[in-house]
């Protein structure tokens, strides 16, 4: 019995802490959004990867238009020059995929560019975040952006605006 009476009173206690703390919720798609230099990253980012996009599709045209070639004349070709033209096509092939995982691919150039454009961004808005926190004395804040784990959120927890507002940024 002492330790159902325990238990319950633990139970009790653990949520009296929670109704101690405070929390709210700012959505950080709309933070980044009203972010001009965000903006101007995410501009240069579209533009380098555009470029190495088309850069890509017509390494891979060129080498199926080879391939067609290829194909079309291989009955006249002798054993080592078919040999020697696949080899070539293949090796177009190999520098092709790793052009792409160059520019692409997990720490390719395309991820270092964003982590040097978007980063000092971040870093910005964390330390609002965290600043905000401390001033208005907060224990917790959520992020609402898009694939965030909050599920509904009154608006009045919602503090997206003042934090825009005392990081200088003016929003209509």
């Amino acid at each position: 019995m002492k330790k159902i009476v325990f238990s319950f009173f633990a139970f009790l206690m653990g949520i009296g802490a929670l109704s101690a703390q405070r929390i709210c919720y700012v959505d950080s798609k709309i933070i980044l959004e009203n972010i001009p230099e965000y903006k101007a990253a995410q501009e240069e980012l579209d533009a380098m990867s555009t470029q190495w996009e088309q850069e890509v599709e017509a390494k891979y045209l060129d080498i199926d238009k080879k391939y067609r070639d290829f194909q079309a004349e291989q009955l006249l070709m002798t054993p080592a020059i078919r040999i020697q033209k696949e080899e070539e096509i293949v090796k177009l092939e190999e520098e092709a995929k790793a052009f792409q995982d160059q520019k692409f691919g997990v720490d390719g150039e395309l991820f270092q560019k964003r982590e040097e454009l978007v980063r000092p961004v971040q870093d910005k808005i964390y330390e609002a975040i965290e600043k905000f926190a401390k001033e208005s004395d907060y224990d917790i804040i959520l992020d609402k952006a898009k694939h965030a784990n909050l599920l509904y959120g009154n608006e009045k927890y919602d503090k997206t605006y003042i934090l825009l507002k005392k990081m200088g940024i003016r929003v209509e």
